[in-house]
Protein backbone atom coordinates (compact mmCIF):
# COMPACT_ATOMS: atom_id res chain seq x y z
CA UNK A 1 0.00 0.00 0.00
CA UNK A 2 2.89 2.27 0.88
CA UNK A 3 4.81 1.84 -2.47
CA UNK A 4 2.26 2.00 -4.52
CA UNK A 5 0.11 4.89 -3.44
CA UNK A 6 1.17 6.68 0.08
CA UNK A 7 4.65 6.98 -0.84
CA UNK A 8 3.32 9.31 -3.62
CA UNK A 9 0.72 11.22 -1.84
CA UNK A 10 3.53 12.11 1.09
CA UNK A 11 5.84 13.36 -1.68
CA UNK A 12 3.31 15.96 -3.13
CA UNK A 13 2.60 17.13 0.46
CA UNK A 14 6.24 17.35 1.89
CA UNK A 15 7.00 18.94 -1.78
CA UNK A 16 5.04 21.93 -1.53
CA UNK A 17 5.30 22.61 2.20
CA UNK A 18 8.98 22.65 1.91
CA UNK A 19 8.93 24.82 -0.95
CA UNK A 20 6.49 27.35 0.57
CA UNK A 21 9.00 26.99 3.52
CA UNK A 22 11.96 27.78 1.18
CA UNK A 23 10.85 30.30 -0.79
CA UNK A 24 12.19 33.94 0.86
CA UNK A 25 15.87 31.57 0.60
CA UNK A 26 15.01 30.73 -3.46
CA UNK A 27 14.38 33.84 -4.14
CA UNK A 28 17.10 35.62 -2.39
CA UNK A 29 19.76 32.51 -3.97
CA UNK A 30 18.22 32.90 -7.56
CA UNK A 31 19.09 36.77 -7.51
CA UNK A 32 22.17 35.86 -6.69
CA UNK A 33 23.17 33.29 -9.24
CA UNK A 34 20.88 35.16 -11.77
CA UNK A 35 24.03 38.31 -11.20
CA UNK A 36 26.93 35.51 -10.90
CA UNK A 37 26.07 34.09 -14.10
CA UNK A 38 24.69 36.70 -16.05
CA UNK A 39 21.17 35.20 -16.00
CA UNK A 40 21.71 31.45 -15.68
CA UNK A 41 19.76 30.54 -12.70
CA UNK A 42 18.66 26.45 -13.58
CA UNK A 43 20.89 23.79 -14.77
CA UNK A 44 18.70 21.54 -17.25
CA UNK A 45 19.93 17.47 -17.64
CA UNK A 46 18.21 14.48 -18.44
CA UNK A 47 18.95 11.91 -16.38
CA UNK A 48 17.27 7.98 -16.38
CA UNK A 49 14.53 7.29 -14.17
CA UNK A 50 12.04 5.19 -13.03
CA UNK A 51 12.19 2.14 -15.46
CA UNK A 52 15.22 4.01 -17.11
CA UNK A 53 12.52 6.31 -18.64
CA UNK A 54 14.12 10.03 -19.31
CA UNK A 55 13.43 12.86 -17.41
CA UNK A 56 15.10 16.54 -17.09
CA UNK A 57 16.28 17.00 -13.70
CA UNK A 58 16.66 20.33 -12.60
CA UNK A 59 19.30 22.09 -10.19
CA UNK A 60 20.42 25.71 -9.34
CA UNK A 61 23.43 26.00 -11.57
CA UNK A 62 26.28 26.85 -9.22
CA UNK A 63 29.29 26.18 -11.67
CA UNK A 64 30.59 27.92 -14.99
CA UNK A 65 30.71 26.15 -18.01
CA UNK A 66 34.53 26.26 -18.30
CA UNK A 67 36.81 24.37 -20.55
CA UNK A 68 39.87 23.28 -20.92
CA UNK A 69 41.80 23.34 -24.83
CA UNK A 70 40.40 20.26 -26.43
CA UNK A 71 37.15 22.03 -25.31
CA UNK A 72 36.33 20.14 -22.62
CA UNK A 73 34.30 20.89 -19.23
CA UNK A 74 37.18 21.43 -16.40
CA UNK A 75 36.54 19.29 -13.47
CA UNK A 76 33.87 20.22 -11.05
CA UNK A 77 35.54 21.53 -8.29
CA UNK A 78 37.44 24.26 -10.61
CA UNK A 79 33.92 24.90 -12.20
CA UNK A 80 32.21 25.85 -8.94
CA UNK A 81 31.78 29.48 -7.95
CA UNK A 82 32.10 30.97 -4.81
CA UNK A 83 28.38 31.22 -4.23
CA UNK A 84 28.00 27.76 -5.55
CA UNK A 85 29.97 25.85 -3.04
CA UNK A 86 27.83 27.69 -0.39
CA UNK A 87 24.38 26.31 -1.87
CA UNK A 88 25.87 22.87 -2.87
CA UNK A 89 27.24 22.66 0.91
CA UNK A 90 24.10 23.64 2.29
CA UNK A 91 22.05 21.34 -0.69
CA UNK A 92 20.11 24.22 -1.46
CA UNK A 93 20.99 23.79 -5.31
CA UNK A 94 18.56 20.36 -4.78
CA UNK A 95 15.34 22.53 -3.94
CA UNK A 96 14.26 22.71 -7.93
CA UNK A 97 14.37 18.85 -7.53
CA UNK A 98 10.99 19.82 -5.76
CA UNK A 99 9.06 20.46 -8.83
CA UNK A 100 10.81 16.76 -10.53
CA UNK A 101 8.48 15.09 -7.72
CA UNK A 102 5.59 17.07 -8.36
CA UNK A 103 5.61 15.87 -11.85
CA UNK A 104 6.22 12.65 -11.08
CA UNK A 105 9.83 12.25 -12.31
CA UNK A 106 11.42 11.50 -8.65
CA UNK A 107 10.71 10.90 -5.44
CA UNK A 108 11.80 12.52 -2.52
CA UNK A 109 13.27 9.57 -1.51
CA UNK A 110 15.15 6.86 -4.21
CA UNK A 111 18.18 6.27 -5.74
CA UNK A 112 19.51 9.33 -7.12
CA UNK A 113 19.44 9.74 -10.64
CA UNK A 114 22.82 9.41 -12.50
CA UNK A 115 23.60 9.63 -16.00
CA UNK A 116 22.65 7.79 -19.36
CA UNK A 117 26.66 7.10 -20.65
CA UNK A 118 26.63 4.96 -16.92
CA UNK A 119 23.72 2.56 -18.15
CA UNK A 120 26.17 -0.01 -19.99
CA UNK A 121 28.53 -0.30 -17.29
CA UNK A 122 26.05 -1.49 -15.02
CA UNK A 123 25.38 -4.84 -13.83
CA UNK A 124 22.55 -6.65 -14.10
CA UNK A 125 21.73 -6.27 -10.31
CA UNK A 126 22.91 -2.40 -10.61
CA UNK A 127 20.26 -1.65 -12.50
CA UNK A 128 17.45 -2.48 -10.65
CA UNK A 129 17.88 0.37 -9.22
CA UNK A 130 15.75 1.74 -11.38
CA UNK A 131 12.68 -0.01 -10.36
CA UNK A 132 11.54 2.84 -8.17
CA UNK A 133 11.51 6.37 -8.95
CA UNK A 134 14.65 7.83 -8.28
CA UNK A 135 15.21 10.20 -5.34
CA UNK A 136 16.68 14.04 -4.33
CA UNK A 137 17.90 11.70 -1.30
CA UNK A 138 18.47 7.86 -0.37
CA UNK A 139 19.77 5.56 1.51
CA UNK A 140 23.34 5.66 -0.06
CA UNK A 141 23.17 9.89 0.14
CA UNK A 142 22.82 9.25 4.43
CA UNK A 143 25.36 6.70 4.26
CA UNK A 144 27.92 8.54 3.16
CA UNK A 145 27.38 10.33 -0.17
CA UNK A 146 30.04 11.33 -2.19
CA UNK A 147 32.78 10.17 0.23
CA UNK A 148 32.07 5.84 -0.31
CA UNK A 149 32.71 4.12 -3.74
CA UNK A 150 30.50 3.57 -6.30
CA UNK A 151 29.94 -0.25 -5.36
CA UNK A 152 28.87 0.84 -2.24
CA UNK A 153 26.49 3.19 -3.51
CA UNK A 154 24.74 0.94 -5.77
CA UNK A 155 24.51 -1.60 -3.19
CA UNK A 156 22.73 0.74 -0.65
CA UNK A 157 20.58 1.59 -3.79
CA UNK A 158 19.49 -2.18 -3.86
CA UNK A 159 18.99 -2.30 -0.34
CA UNK A 160 16.34 0.28 -0.91
CA UNK A 161 14.55 -1.36 -3.84
CA UNK A 162 14.46 -4.48 -1.77
CA UNK A 163 13.44 -2.44 1.99
CA UNK A 164 11.51 0.73 0.95
CA UNK A 165 9.38 1.27 3.31
CA UNK A 166 7.90 4.02 5.13
CA UNK A 167 9.95 3.24 8.28
CA UNK A 168 12.65 3.57 6.14
CA UNK A 169 11.85 6.87 4.67
CA UNK A 170 11.34 8.34 7.29
CA UNK A 171 14.44 7.21 8.77
CA UNK A 172 16.59 8.75 5.39
CA UNK A 173 14.80 11.94 5.98
CA UNK A 174 15.75 12.26 9.58
CA UNK A 175 19.37 11.31 8.64
CA UNK A 176 19.42 13.26 5.58
CA UNK A 177 18.37 16.84 7.70
CA UNK A 178 21.16 15.38 10.11
CA UNK A 179 23.75 14.96 6.78
CA UNK A 180 22.76 18.56 5.26
CA UNK A 181 23.39 20.51 9.16
CA UNK A 182 26.53 18.78 9.05
CA UNK A 183 27.51 19.15 5.75
CA UNK A 184 28.69 15.56 5.66
CA UNK A 185 29.99 13.36 2.62
CA UNK A 186 29.93 16.08 -0.17
CA UNK A 187 32.90 15.04 -1.62
CA UNK A 188 35.33 12.02 -1.35
CA UNK A 189 38.36 14.62 -0.32
CA UNK A 190 38.65 18.38 0.35
CA UNK A 191 39.84 18.90 -3.36
CA UNK A 192 38.16 16.17 -5.34
CA UNK A 193 34.72 15.81 -5.57
CA UNK A 194 33.12 12.14 -6.47
CA UNK A 195 35.36 10.59 -9.74
CA UNK A 196 33.43 9.28 -12.67
CA UNK A 197 31.65 5.92 -12.78
CA UNK A 198 33.58 3.68 -14.53
CA UNK A 199 32.04 0.29 -14.51
CA UNK A 200 34.56 -0.88 -11.74
CA UNK A 201 35.04 1.89 -8.61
Amino acid sequence: MYRLFFKRFLDILVSVLVLVLTAPILVVVIGILSFQNKGAVFFFQERPGFKQKAFQIIKLKTMTDAKDSDGKLLPDNQRITKAGKIIRRLSIDELPQLLNVLKGDMSLIGPRPLLFKYMPLYSEEQLRRHEVRPGITGWAQVNGRNSISWTQKFDFDIYYVDHLSFVLDVKILWLTFIKVVRTEGVNQSIDRPMQPFNGKN
